[in-house]
């Protein structure tokens, strides 16, 4: 499925299933798709940086207030440049900034000023997933019409078995590849 010449964020958040988004950036890229990625300050526990400006091809965005950034406003500059935006993972914390209009990152204020469509992979241990308050965020982002891609049951990083695996980074590229095909 070729994404040549579609420019897609890839915005990552601090939770233990970010090192699944380098293989999601791989497939994209492959694929034809130009890459930027935006990360929140808990991501970079998770992933590095060499990491994903290697496979992206592209610095990664994760200060609002950086030096190195090309633009004062870069959460502008690159909804601007972007055909959509796929967060994964999204966590507990990075669901609820979205759907409370919080603005502290660089994640969270693209977000903010995205104009384009929004696919979000949660991803969080299953207590945290089937919170009445975390349940009630993700239903406001989709009646919002932020795209949300499910998590399956399975074994959680904890060792438990539940809702809140972040999907596979495959079947995430299926569901963003279909949505630019359609």
């Amino acid at each position: 499925m070729s994404l040549a010449g579609k420019h897609i964020i890839v915005g990552i958040s601090g939770g233990i299933a970010a090192y699944k988004t380098l293989s999601l950036i791989r497939l994209l890229v492959k694929n034809g798709a130009e890459i930027k990625t935006v990360v929140t300050p808990n991501a970079l526990h998770f992933v590095t940086k060499l990491s994903l400006q290697t496979l992206s091809k592209n610095k990664v965005y994760d200060s609002v207030f950086s030096d190195l950034n090309d633009f004062s406003t870069e959460h502008i500059s690159l909804t601007d440049w972007a055909d959509a935006m796929i967060v994964a993972p999204a966590t507990a914390n990075i669901i609820g900034k979205f759907a409370n209009g919080i603005a502290d990152d660089a994640l969270s204020t693209t977000f903010l000023a995205l104009d384009k469509p929004v696919f979000i992979a949660p991803a969080m241990n299953h207590k945290m997933y089937e919170n009445p308050a975390v349940q009630q965020n993700l239903q406001t982002l989709v009646q919002r019409g932020i795209h949300t891609i499910e998590p399956p049951c399975g074994e959680l990083a904890c060792g438990c078995e539940g809702k809140g695996r972040m999907e596979e980074p495959e079947a995430i590229f299926e569901r963003i590849a279909g949505f630019f095909l359609n």
